[in-house]
């Protein structure tokens, strides 16, 4: 876990936020090289999962919403966690997470709140902070962020930000259905910002602040949900391997009955195993017709869908597979990271690297084989995301490579001058060969699709 966060800010993925001002809690900024890995992963899920399907449109709703729209969807009175203080030290913890810590293979989330507190005196649970088992009775708090908005200081209204993407796509839903050519099944894609008052610390990107969501919603005749959910649950689990992630680390679970969200009639996860234990990496859920119904009572505004073919009208239920992009990109990190007794590398699928290729002249202070480095560097860059390093010795730039993930370095060395060929070195093998330099675009090209 630590080498994995040193790591991270080292080579700029992740540093903590705010941290010239002491930092601020379960809030992390993506760096140079996290902001390229975090995009690439996004555009691959767009790619895979909206532009490659023909029954998948996307929208980009707005952030912050009419505060009905949460009384609609039942978050305001049903998105409430359990909240417990030390009496020591005074650090506060979800009730939940301080149970499932103590036992690895317990899910209490959603139990009554009688039921927690019981489980945690019971057990003698320690603070993780100070060690003392003197812990407050266990209370309710609300996680969608308040926010006021206006432009008079006595005059602003209470609104609250999105606590998940979801409600801009059903508040949506006849937009799509009138401006474009969908029909059932079908479904609306979105990716963005989402925030939720969170009070876990020590995990990372796993559980934050202000976090980036990617999900659709899925839209279906009732009595076909069970299909269409194994049928996703199938497509996201062929998704995460192909993103490279070790399928050892990764297991679903079904959600009981007292963990499931409000909306949801079933609800499953799959999990990764982190340092710190498995915990959940994306989730599928049967929202049924829960949200489209209640903003059709609350506004008054028709959600029936009317089947063109045989004229049936009904409200479409719902299967939604969501994806957490900033919990993803530091699972990535940690997948990928390797160590042996000379170097780190991060073994990062090369689609997703943030560079692909780095450019190395041998020597800095020789001016032909710089000009001619920036040569092939300048001709790469119009296909490939590629970086330039000429500081130090070889070997430092090659192990710092490896440990933002870069699969290939090519080195232009004294026989590219003689025989326009350069030396291509492998993140994970470090073997070398020698490319034609008219043949390396496609070199590179071919081994991206491989």
């Amino acid at each position: 876990m630590d080498k994995v966060v040193s790591l991270a800010k080292r080579r700029g993925f992740v540093y903590p936020s705010s941290e010239i001002y002491g930092g601020l809690a379960n809030v992390w900024d993506f760096g140079p090289m996290g902001t390229l890995l975090k995009n690439n992963i996004r555009d691959a899920w767009w790619k895979h999962f909206v532009l490659d399907r023909a029954d998948m449109v996307g929208i980009d709703s707005s952030t912050i919403l009419r505060p009905e729209v949460w009384h609609a969807s039942g978050h305001v009175a049903g998105f409430n966690e359990a909240m417990v203080d030390c009496k020591e030290c005074g650090n506060r913890v979800r009730a939940d997470h301080l149970i499932e810590d103590r036992f690895s293979d317990k899910k209490v989330e959603g139990l009554p709140f009688e039921e927690l507190d019981r489980i945690i005196s019971k057990n003698k649970i320690v603070c993780p902070k100070c060690g003392k088992t003197d812990w407050t009775n266990v209370r309710k708090f609300n996680q969608l962020v308040e926010v006021k908005i206006g432009v008079l200081e006595e005059g602003k209204n209470l609104a609250y930000l999105r606590g998940e993407i979801a409600q801009g796509l059903f508040l949506n839903f006849k937009n799509v259905l009138n401006t474009t050519r969908v029909k059932i099944p079908f479904g609306i894609a979105q990716q963005g910002k989402a925030y939720r008052n969170e009070i876990t610390m020590g995990q990372f990107t796993h559980r934050t602040f202000e976090f980036d969501l990617m999900e659709f919603e899925y839209f279906i005749k009732p009595e076909t949900w069970e299909e269409v959910f194994e049928m996703w649950r199938k497509e996201m689990w062929k998704w995460a391997l192909n993103l490279g992630i070790n399928e050892k680390s990764l297991k679903w679970r079904e959600h009981e009955d007292f963990e499931r969200s409000h909306y949801s009639k079933r609800t499953m996860d799959i999990e990764f195993k982190y340092p710190f234990g498995w915990k959940e990496m994306w989730g599928i859920a049967y929202r049924t017709d829960f949200d489209l119904k209640n903003h059709m009572e609350k506004t008054g505004v028709d959600m029936h869908y009317t089947d063109p073919d045989t004229g049936d009208k009904f409200i479409p239920h719902v299967i939604e597979p969501t994806f957490g992009l900033s919990r993803l990109t530091g699972i990535i990190l940690f997948n990928a990271y390797s160590e042996d007794e000379k170097r780190i590398v991060l073994k990062i699928n090369p689609r997703l690297a943030p560079y692909k290729v780095a450019i190395f002249p041998l020597l800095a202070n020789k001016e032909k084989l710089v000009k001619k480095a920036r040569k092939i560097y300048e001709a790469l860059k119009r296909d490939l995301v590629v970086t330039w390093d000429n500081r130090g010795n070889i070997g430092k730039r090659y192990f710092a490579q490896d440990e933002i993930g870069t699969p290939w370095c090519v080195t232009i060395d004294f026989e590219t001058l003689d025989k326009d060929t350069v030396t291509v070195r492998d993140r994970n093998t470090a073997r070398q060969e020698r490319v034609s330099v008219d043949k390396l675009s496609t070199y590179f090209q071919n081994k991206l699709e491989d």
